[in-house]
């Protein structure tokens, strides 16, 4: 009679999610190490050097009075040939530059300046600083769509092994309390103390490491980009926006480009086509328009819509245009794009994805007419959707961009996640066979043994997987790996199962 080697149906469950949990984490630890990575990378980034140099200090002039930024934009200029002014970007606080966006035949830089005297301080490409080095790491992996997929997938796949961990860890500890404060008997044994620290750590910023996940899926070209994006759509503006001019003749110059610095506040020929949507505001990685309006058709200029604006006998200037933003209420550092074209708008903006300020309920963005200075839409954080909202509020969360204790907490966060993987490889290791004929390949928990899907917890990993589109698409494409190639090929089968 031979001996019955199946195992009780509990044992079988708890191997079966252990395995899940073990494939998910060999697979998404790398990366999410270099999700923390390069998170604490940009974290430090921003709050010592800023993004694009705008954190260099300037001494200021005992007047305090600063140059005319015509006059500083003029130098920026300067730096490339036959360079057009983009964006202007106003200095953090009295003791900081002022950064200018010009671009010139292929070339794009960040220019910053005194804005006291208006001289050059530093002149560097856009986006090609450290922090960016760090954010495109952290959003592609430098490999463009296919890193956004792999990225996106990591950050999906997450969601389930956080739900597979819990499992794993209630089974052990069997409560709430067990499972967030070690046993000093676990930790004195060499194996028992990194799994401790893995499950215990794991679960005390599983919440949060759930959060970062799916706000920072918003970023991300499905979830983000296809879904969630489009669910958030804003109207173009409070006051409607007329497609054609009804007012005006673009043939006829406003009496403010006459000025002699009348350059400095248009880029485009006339006949440039206007943008159409708020995204094409935001720079490479960078957000100056927020998320949830990127998708917003841009108002136009040249209607007769519009109200509240710059007063009419005053000449539409870059300077003018600064003037009016701080009369309505923008402190400190905010984002002034230039008009694109001949139904192009003054954009006025500020929100903390662009670190311009901590609190995510100030963002605002403020779009004025080039020709009459009317305000023609003006978008606030009270303007934006539920889920606009949360997401909005999430970005600042997830980017640290609260104060000082969202700084440490977010880099303790980032520190943790490593710990967590790093543990999660040192169990692996040690749990390895010792014989060196076994030792080749994954050697999986029950390695050798076969179990069926316990659909109870399956039925739900599976919906969060749908909701998740990358997690669902990674899940099927390993499942069709394991039936052409994995189930076929013994060598490959030893290797992974």
């Amino acid at each position: 009679m031979s001996r019955d080697t199946r195992q009780p149906p509990n044992n079988q469950r708890y191997f079966t999610v252990w395995r899940w949990h073990f494939y998910a984490g060999m697979f998404i630890a790398p990366f999410l190490i270099i999700l923390a990575f390069t998170g604490l990378g940009m974290l430090l980034m921003s709050n010592t050097t800023g993004r694009d140099s705008d954190r260099l200090t300037v001494t200021p002039l005992q007047s305090m009075v600063q140059a005319p930024i015509a006059n500083q934009a003029k130098n920026a200029l300067q730096t490339l040939p036959d360079s057009t002014l983009i964006k202007y970007i106003a200095p953090r606080d009295n003791e900081t530059v002022a950064l200018f966006q010009v671009i010139s035949d292929g070339h794009d830089n960040m220019v910053a300046v005194n804005p006291y005297t208006a001289d050059i301080v530093k002149t560097t490409p856009t986006n090609t600083g450290l922090y960016n080095t760090f954010d495109s790491i952290h959003s592609d992996l430098l490999l463009g769509k296919v890193g956004d997929f792999i990225q996106e997938a990591t950050a999906s796949l997450t969601i389930l092994m956080i739900l597979t961990g819990w499992y794993l860890w209630w089974q052990k500890r069997k409560s709430v309390k067990a499972m967030l404060i070690p046993d000093d008997s676990n930790l004195k044994k060499k194996r028992s103390f990194f799994r401790t620290i893995h499950a215990t750590l794991g679960t005390w910023i599983s919440i949060v490491l759930l959060f970062f996940c799916i706000s920072g899926m918003a970023w991300a070209g499905i979830w983000g980009e296809r879904i969630i994006q489009a669910w958030s759509q804003f109207p173009a503006g409070k006051w409607g926006v007329a497609p054609m001019p009804l007012s005006i003749d673009h043939g006829q110059h406003h009496a403010g480009m006459d000025n002699a610095n009348a350059a400095l506040h248009v880029h485009g020929a006339a006949s440039t086509p206007a943008a159409t949507h708020g995204r094409v505001l935001n720079t490479g990685s960078t957000k100056e328009v927020p998320w949830v309006l990127e998708l917003t058709p841009m108002p136009l200029s040249g209607s007769t819509k519009g109200e509240n604006g710059i007063a009419p006998n005053i000449p539409i200037m870059i300077d003018t245009v600064d003037r009016f933003a701080r009369e309505i209420g923008f402190e400190g550092r905010y984002q002034l794009n230039l008009p694109q074209g001949a139904t192009g708008v003054w954009t006025i903006s500020q929100d903390s994805m662009s670190y311009d300020m901590k609190s995510p309920t100030a963002d605002r963005t403020v779009h004025i007419d080039r020709y009459s200075g009317k305000i023609l839409a003006d978008i606030r954080f009270e303007d934006y959707n539920a889920f606009g909202k949360f997401m909005a509020a999430g970005a600042a969360i997830h980017m640290g961009t609260l104060g000082l204790w969202s700084v440490l907490a977010n880099g303790l966060f980032c520190l943790s996640v490593i710990a967590i993987c790093v543990c999660g490889y040192v169990i692996w290791w040690q749990r390895r066979p010792r014989n060196a004929n076994e030792i080749i390949g994954l050697n999986p928990p029950a390695r050798g043994q076969d179990f069926s899907i316990w659909w109870p917890f399956a039925i739900p990993l599976l919906v969060v997987a749908i909701i998740f589109p990358a997690a669902i698409i990674v899940i099927m494409a390993i499942a069709l790996l394991d039936f052409l190639v994995i189930s076929r090929a013994h060598f490959v089968q030893k290797l992974f199962k």
